[in-house]
């Protein structure tokens, strides 16, 4: 594989972006060779639904759009990041709040802890921001196995 791969969109602020934004990044790691039936990959999507949420509901409508970015390199490090125009860094919410809401970054968190990465949150030169996480590239051998278990009647 090359030692960088980019890819990028750009959706509208809206919440049926954030399926289009999970389909997206779906799409780009299985052409990189992760398959979509990974725990990676279930891990990676739920990341990339949690971000995309969290420019869509958090920006009260001052980020027309966001950007998601993937980047993989050297077949040891990918990086996905969720860009806005919003100023305002995420914060944690107090614990009655996030009895319905605000539980995104937290999960995010954990999830990036987890899976031996990192979050990161950066101004951009034009006043927003961006979310990120580095995580490392493990491709499996392959897919996932699940096994059931029967119960005797």
């Amino acid at each position: 594989m090359a030692d960088h791969l980019e890819a990028s969109v750009t959706l509208p602020s809206d919440p049926a972006s954030v399926s289009a934004a999970r389909a997206y990044v779906a799409s780009v790691l299985a052409e990189w060779g992760l398959p979509g039936d990974t725990e990676a990959a279930d891990t990676i999507r739920l990341i990339v639904s949690e971000l995309a949420t969290n420019a869509v509901q958090h920006t009260f409508g001052l980020s027309p759009t966001f950007t998601v970015d993937i980047a993989l390199d050297r077949d040891e490090n990918l990086r996905l990041g969720v860009t806005d125009s919003h100023p305002r860094f995420p914060k944690r919410l107090p614990a009655a709040v996030q009895q319905d809401n605000g539980r995104g970054m937290v999960i995010i968190r954990w999830l990036t802890a987890e899976a031996g990465g990192r979050l990161r949150v950066r101004p951009t030169r034009e006043g927003g921001k961006t979310v990120s996480i580095e995580l490392p590239w493990t491709v499996p051998v392959g897919p996932r196995v699940t096994t059931a278990v029967q119960q005797e009647p």
